[in-house]
């Protein structure tokens, strides 16, 4: 299914722009230019979910809904439904780190007045396109307006502090749905009724924002696919306990009357955090999704496959077993191990989607049991090379340790710490062992690992875009176990040097990919 090829790890919020954080305007058409320049083939992102507290990708409030965060002002304006006036104040910004705070009140701000004038102004096909979008997507649709809807309410109450029918109006601040009246955090169909009538254009607001990303992303799509670029998108295992989906189908998760996780997600003690992690998502009754024949889940991953060329799904051990703490725990070391859907999740995605292009991240614990589903499922694993040199035996991330070339090779990831910021914090045997492993000085060690990756076996090979621009540890995208000050990495235009894509496009060739 897959052909050997190379490309680069970057999400949009990364781009330039002048609006506080990345878009989907048009520095992300010029990367894709880069792309094609470079010679690659592969476009990695994030999970483009919209996200909530902690500024996440992988903590999203829907597992369908895209991120209206990344809507380009400049695109509403193309559309009419922004003046160049309304552009013009734009407040200033780092060009290298997202405020998202300031970015998300700023961006809302255009993006309601584009909603406004697209009421008075939109022409009939807007209107018809619209209309189409919501009837196609209703399914979940509408869900997650009323669910967003409701959330922005009760967010409003306790800013403007205004009568609130709980005693403890803070639960309201960031309003997760299970500090609801109970009506509305059940579905009681009378409480939402009235309620969707209340907050009926605040319900369409919403499907307007959905509409106009989906529509700003499916012609970016479209643009990388001309180029010869397909895009990697990624599936978190879990989804939010704040989200539409906890909400609209509790029944699909373990919580408690009240819409609490008994138990929620994490891993044990690892590379990452000496106390585990804890992600506190809620877990999965999957007794009840084997009950649909995982129908949730084939909706999840046939959604995601419209938006992208290749998903990755996040976390894929949890298919097999996964970390289950005690909800009241403060870190992930209590926890134990339970037993996952197994060959039975991916027999029904099979089924019901047929042979689908999965990439498998099996980073972290990896058991034999863990391996074989994978392998049986001839889906690639992920290795990455920042863990290769440790100096332990029959590192699995070594080169030549690469079994077969079910393989997709990183520098580093998301996760990981940019090259150069890992090689300066590296033990000296690490540094050690690289130099004399790659034969090379250590002076241009990110550039050493692209061309070891590029050099592999592994069908796959990709790298994060700090690493091509040799950046340090300032630009780590995310440090797994910290919850707050992350995901704010961005570049500026004048870092996307021709330079890069020449280098790239030299070793694309030499390597064959």
């Amino acid at each position: 299914m897959f052909k050997r090829a190379s490309g680069v790890l970057v999400h949009p919020t990364s781009f330039p722009s002048r609006y506080g954080m990345g878009d989907l305007g048009a520095q992300a058409y010029k990367f894709i230019d880069f792309l094609k320049e470079a010679k690659q083939k592969l476009w990695q992102v994030l999970p483009l979910g919209p996200t909530g507290y902690g500024d996440s990708p992988y903590q999203s409030f829907s597992s369908f809904a895209g991120n209206h965060y990344l809507i380009s002002p400049d695109e509403l304006k193309k559309q009419d439904w922004l003046t160049e006036a309304d552009l013009a104040d734009v407040p200033l910004s780092d060009p290298r780190s997202i405020d998202f705070g300031s970015a998300i009140i700023y961006k809302m701000g255009l993006l309601k007045k584009a909603y406004e004038n697209f009421k008075i102004n939109a022409t009939a096909a807007q209107k018809k396109h619209l209309t189409k979008f919501c009837k196609e997507h209703k399914e979940w649709l509408d869900d997650y307006a009323l669910f967003m809807a409701i959330k922005g309410h009760f967010i409003d109450l306790r800013k403007n502090d205004l009568e609130c029918p709980l005693e403890n109006k803070d639960l309201y601040y960031g309003a997760t749905w299970s500090s609801w009246p109970e009506a509305l955090a059940k579905r009681e169909p009378k409480a939402l009724k009235e309620i969707s009538e209340k907050l009926s254009d605040e319900i369409d607001f919403c499907k307007f924002l959905q509409c106009e990303f989906f529509r700003q992303w499916g012609e970016l799509k479209k643009y990388a696919n001309n180029a010869g670029v397909q895009i990697i998108g990624d599936i978190p295992i879990f989804v939010a306990g704040d989200s539409a989906d906890c909400w609209a189908h509790p029944e699909l998760y373990l919580l408690d009357k009240n819409g609490h996780p008994t138990s929620v997600a994490g891993v044990p003690p690892d590379y990452f955090s000496e106390t585990g992690q804890l992600w506190g998502n809620p877990l999965y009754d999957w007794d009840a999704h084997k009950k649909t024949d995982y129908s949730w889940w084939c909706k999840r991953v046939s959604a995601v496959l419209t938006m992208v060329d290749i998903v990755r799904i996040d976390h894929f051990r949890g298919f097999e077993t996964y970390w289950a703490v005690p909800a009241k725990e403060a870190t992930a070391v209590k926890g134990k191990w339970q037993k996952g859907p197994g060959k039975a999740f991916f027999a029904a995605l099979k089924k019901q989607l047929g042979e689908l292009p999965i990439i498998a991240e099996d980073l972290g614990e990896i058991t034999d049991k863990v391996t074989a589903l994978r392998t049986g499922q001839k889906l690639p694993g992920m290795k990455v090379l920042q863990f290769a040199f440790d100096a332990k035996e029959a590192n699995v991330n070594l080169p030549h340790c690469y079994e077969d070339n079910l393989t997709v090779v990183y520098s580093g990831t998301h996760d990981n710490n940019t090259t150069r910021g890992w090689y300066d914090e590296a033990s000296e045997d690490e540094r050690d062992y690289l130099r004399r492993y790659l034969n090379v000085s250590g002076g241009d060690v990110s550039w050493d690992l692209i061309r070891l990756a590029f050099s592999t076996s592994a069908v796959f090979a990709v790298v994060p875009i700090q690493d091509i621009m040799g950046l340090g540890a300032a630009d780590r995208m995310n440090s797994p176990g910290l919850a707050s000050g992350w995901w704010r990495f961005r570049y500026t235009g004048d870092m996307l040097s021709p330079a890069y894509a020449e280098r790239l496009a030299y070793l694309t060739e030499l390597f064959h990919r």
